[in-house]
């Protein structure tokens, strides 16, 4: 398995990855949308960082249109979503099964 760039420490790397999948966004969108999955609203201050480190580990680039920078997958960032994809079936498969009712 590849190097891992990304710890799921607080997902929030690997959630940016999987929206950036699906379509090409600016961060203002990508705030949103996380902030909505997980019942938050996200600032500025959390998701321009990861952004950065992401773009460090050449995992996203970004365009600008007008003020706005969109954010895209490299081949990199692609290769690294597959693998953590894998990962997150590896640690998550089979839980629900251990979830008691009370």
């Amino acid at each position: 398995m590849s190097k891992q760039f990304i710890e799921f420490k607080g997902f929030l790397s690997f959630l940016i990855l999987h929206e950036l999948n699906k379509k090409i966004l600016c961060g203002e969108d990508l705030a949103v949308l996380i902030g909505a999955r997980k019942g938050t609203v996200l600032t500025p201050g959390t998701i321009y960082p990861a952004l950065k480190k992401l773009r460090k580990y050449k995992l996203i680039k970004w365009k600008k249109d007008g003020r706005k920078k969109y954010y895209f997958l490299t081949d990199l960032g692609w290769i690294e979503l597959e693998n953590q994809y894998k990962l997150f079936s590896q640690y998550f498969y089979g839980l629900k099964k251990h979830i008691k009712k009370q």
